[in-house]
């Protein structure tokens, strides 16, 4: 059955499309991309909460929920429907979390879809339990991101109080990973390498340094080194949030104290071991670190990435230390970093070599000051869609036409938001928006 779209949503699409009014395939770019969360992914319950699928896999990733209606926080600001459905996106969110802190995606009931056949504690809700600290830092955004834009504060319920109590608790766990972690994953006969976690599912060996572990990226691929910076990051900034929730709408000072600490340990983590003097570029982040001296220099086109800190929130745009790292990642000193025949940015080892990804340039394009360099990413984002008006995961930098999952929300969604950035609509509540002046 076709969705009714929501008046709000037409206007938007309307007032973004006449502003493009000299650039017909932009505008209907973007009502397809923005209109495609809602109707292809989304699916409201009786119990009031709303399960999202990513696209093309039918499970509810906590991550890439959570970034799929982000946008639609512009439109819950003024129309309750809009922000019923998001709210059950947080909702059952936080279900999930309550349920299992350790997994990353989950089936819409307990049916045992997904990969019950790793060696790790799987149920029936799961789908999997690839350990990610970035699958518990967006719901945490969403709720706090969804309380700034509509006031509303019912989903900071006993559930979102259970849950955010379970998130401190493993996060303290994951500073200590090799004395006090019982997590372990391992896929038998996995067709790569970065599917499972190494020394029987514990992963790479890791030395206490007040960040938190992570034993997979948010490409779902598993970390080279357990420390993975920009998760910590994001980590840091989700609990500066819960600080702020616990203290101005809980009323919990031990919740808030505690994500006062925990924020303040791993950003002090993060100084101390996440950063690298690069010949070239100066002082620059690493991507992950193992707290022993090692370190990867690289970026993921999955987000929260380096490339994607002022958009999470941990530093501004004009930041030294990320200047430093951006130049170093959009550079060939990145190993994903590839340019081609037709188009030049982030990639990942998730996909094929040359491969470069829509949600890094359209991250790209929501952290630059340069207009320019923003209006030549949105030209590269409406010229390497393979003519389908949709965003995809993938695809190669010599020719578009070649490319991973059709149906992948997520990169929609980031495309949406950064085109509406460029028109001046931006998520309250969020760095864009305060740095906007609204």
């Amino acid at each position: 059955m076709e969705k009714t779209i929501p008046e709000s949503m037409i206007r938007l699409i309307n007032e973004v499309k006449d502003r493009f009014a000299n650039d017909e395939k932009l505008g209907e770019m973007f009502e397809k991309g923005f209109m495609n969360t809602l109707k292809t992914t989304v699916e409201r319950k009786d119990d009031g909460t709303t399960f999202v699928i990513t696209g093309d896999i039918p499970a509810m990733w906590l991550r890439d929920s959570a970034a799929q209606v982000r946008p639609y926080l512009i439109l819950a600001v003024h129309d309750k429907e809009v922000a019923d459905i998001v709210e059950g996106v947080v909702k059952r969110q936080f279900q999930y979390i309550v349920h299992d802190p350790y997994a990353n995606a989950f089936n819409k009931e307990e049916n045992g879809n997904g990969h019950h056949a790793d060696n790790t504690e799987m149920t029936p809700l799961i789908w999997e339990r690839k350990y990610e600290v970035d699958s518990l830092c967006y719901p945490i955004q969403l709720a706090y991101l969804f309380w700034k834009a509509t006031g509303r504060v019912s989903h900071f319920n006993q559930t979102f109080i259970n849950a955010a109590k379970k998130i401190i608790q493993t996060w303290k766990i994951e500073q200590e990973h090799e004395k006090r972690s019982s997590y372990r994953f391992h896929r038998e006969n996995a067709p790569n390498a970065s599917d499972t976690l190494t020394r029987n599912g514990k992963g790479s060996l890791t030395a206490k340094t007040g960040m938190t572990w992570s034993g997979f990226r948010p490409s779902d691929d598993a970390c080279k080194y357990g420390y993975l910076i920009p998760s910590n990051m994001f980590a840091v900034v989700v609990l500066r949030y819960l600080s702020e929730i616990a203290e101005s709408v809980l009323d919990d000072r031990e919740m808030k104290d505690k994500s006062d600490l925990l924020a303040t340990e791993i950003n002090a983590g993060i100084e101390a071991h996440g950063k690298v003097e690069h010949p070239e570029f100066g002082t620059i982040y690493a991507y992950e670190t193992d707290g022993f001296g090692n370190h990867n220099l690289i970026d993921d086109a999955n987000v929260p990435s380096l490339l994607s800190v002022p958009y999470l929130g941990y530093c501004k745009t004009d930041d030294l230390v990320y200047q430093n790292t951006r130049r170093f990642i959009l550079s060939r000193e990145n190993p994903y970093y590839y340019e081609g025949k037709v188009a030049r940015g982030i990639g990942s080892p998730h996909t094929p070599e040359r491969f470069i990804w829509h949600i890094a340039l359209a991250i790209q394009g929501l952290t630059t000051n340069d207009q320019v360099e923003s209006k030549e990413i949105l030209e590269l984002l409406k010229s390497t869609d393979a003519n389908t008006y949709l965003m995809h995961e993938g695809f190669d930098v010599d020719d578009p036409s070649n490319f991973t999952r059709p149906w992948f929300s997520w990169a929609n969604s980031m495309f949406s938001e950064f085109l509406l950035s460029t028109c001046g609509y931006y998520v309250p509540g969020s760095p864009g928006f305060a740095e906007s002046g609204k």
